[in-house]
Formats: structure tokens, C-alpha cells, sequence
């Protein structure tokens, strides 16, 4: 049976696991689920239809499934949060529910998501992804694997952040950010930087790859070529590596445009 403080006010519907503690004064309603080994502290709040997976940690005061701010929400609607294996949630974090029936707001594995973070309705977060301190999503906004979104930087709706890309601190996002890119604001500007040498580092990809990275980053940024130009550059002058590719799908594929 799951170690519950006495203080705690847990619905008797709530599905925990037997190895789930809940801290003093936590709440967690009747449609939240949760997976063994994670830990509920003091004062969080967890409700409507909300899945926690395994050894996951929601730190006091973080909110997870409350009803979506999106005006667009009709009463009555089901919809979700899900949240993977071993993610953590800070202090005053807050997952909002998704506004149409069905729609769900994800969040996966390993994420680290700091004080005061919000994710809206509708956001599809990948797995190893970081949010620093007062990073914002806006609804439908997608942040792919190993991404990290620098602290109080804000991102426009329907946005995308490709997988280990870097956005600075207290950007303004209101296009995509490419994968494997530095993007931050500088003045009244957003910018891509160029490649993640760091991050790429220290996920172990290769020189080849780094430096391919770099030369495809120079066509599309460097070179005075409009952006159909450099990817086709890019195709026929850079030898074909995964990476590459997915970063010319990316820009192929954007709807907003990319930074």
C-alpha cells in the first residue's frame, strides 16, 4: 500500500502504485494515476486525468493536470496529462491539461523541468529534455529529445525545438528552433548561433558529424543564400549523415518557419 501522510488528501479512486509516497498536505484527485517509486512532496497538486510513470519526483507546490487556460476548453471534456519514467517536476512547475476532447499534454522520460516552468495545453515534450527556471511553453509547442530551453525564455504557439538543440536564456521563440542549434535572442532579435558544439560533445557525436553540423550551418546562415538554396547545397555538398538529413527535414517540414 502506497505510504500516504496523514495530512495528505488522496481520492479514493486515485490509482497508486504500492511504492508511491505522498508528502504532508499533497492532493492528488480521483483520475490521477501513478507508478511505483515516485515521490508526491509537500503541498503538490495533482488532478484531473493524469498519468505519472515510474520513480518520477513532483517537488512541493508544482500543479500537474489542471484544467487547461486555453478559453477554446469546452466543460465536460476529457482530456490528459502524461508524464513518463524518472521525470522530475520543481517547485511551482505547472502541466496543463489538453483543451480538445482527447487531447493530451506529454511530457516523456528523464525530463528536468525547474521552478516555476509552465506547460501548456497540447505539448508534446520528448524524453532527456531540460526546461531551466521560468521557461515557458505556449499550447501545442513541441520539444524533441535531448533539447534544452534556457530559463525564463518564452515560446510561441505551435512551435517547434528540434532534439539537442540549446535556446538561450530569456529568448523570445516565435519560429522553430532548428535541431542541433544555439538560438537565443540578441537585441530585439532571435538568432541561430550555429551548432550545439558543447551539448553534441557531450552526447558523444562524432567529429564527422560536429563538423558537418558546422558546414551545413554555414550554407544556410553564412553563405547570402536564400533558404532553398542552402538545403540544396547542403544535399548534394555534405556527405550523407543522419544528422544532416533531419536537420534539412526540419527546415523542409517547418509550418512557422524556422529562426
Amino acid at each position: 500500500m502506497a505510504t500516504i501522510h496523514p495530512t495528505a488528501i488522496v481520492d479514493a479512486k486515485a490509482q497508486l502504485d504500492a511504492d508511491v509516497e505522498v508528502g504532508p498536505y499533497a492532493i492528488v484527485g480521483p483520475d490521477v494515476k501513478i507508478g511505483a517509486g515516485t515521490v508526491v512532496q509537500a503541498h503538490a497538486y495533482i488532478s484531473g486525468h493524469t498519468t505519472l510513470g515510474k520513480r518520477c519526483e513532483i517537488f512541493p507546490f508544482a500543479c500537474v493536470g489542471m484544467k487547461t487556460q486555453d478559453l477554446k476548453y469546452q466543460a465536460g471534456d476529457i482530456t490528459y496529462v502524461e508524464v513518463g519514467d524518472q521525470t522530475v517536476l520543481r517547485e511551482f512547475s505547472t502541466v496543463h491539461l489538453g483543451t480538445k476532447p482527447g487531447e493530451v499534454t506529454r511530457i516523456g522520460s528523464r525530463c528536468l523541468i525547474m521552478a516555476y516552468c509552465h506547460v501548456a495545453h497540447g505539448c508534446s515534450v520528448g524524453n532527456d529534455v531540460i526546461m531551466s527556471n521560468a521557461a515557458t511553453l505556449a499550447g501545442e509547442v513541441v520539444v524533441e529529445d535531448f533539447a534544452i530551453v534556457g530559463g525564463m525564455s518564452g515560446v510561441h504557439q505551435f512551435c517547434r525545438i528540434g532534439t539537442h538543440a540549446m535556446v538561450g536564456g530569456a529568448a523570445k521563440i516565435r519560429q522553430d528552433c532548428p535541431p542541433y542549434m544555439v538560438t537565443e535572442s540578441v537585441g530585439p532579435d532571435t538568432r541561430v548561433l550555429g551548432p550545439n558544439i558543447v551539448g553534441l560533445q557531450r552526447r558523444g557525436f562524432s567529429e564527422e558529424v560536429r563538423s558537418a553540423l558546422k558546414e551545413a550551418y554555414k550554407l544556410i546562415y553564412r553563405e547570402g543564400l536564400n533558404r532553398s538554396q542552402a538545403l540544396e547545397r547542403i544535399k548534394y555538398e555534405i556527405a550523407e549523415i543522419p544528422e544532416v538529413k533531419n536537420l534539412v527535414d526540419f527546415y523542409t517540414n517547418s509550418k512557422r518557419g524556422v529562426h
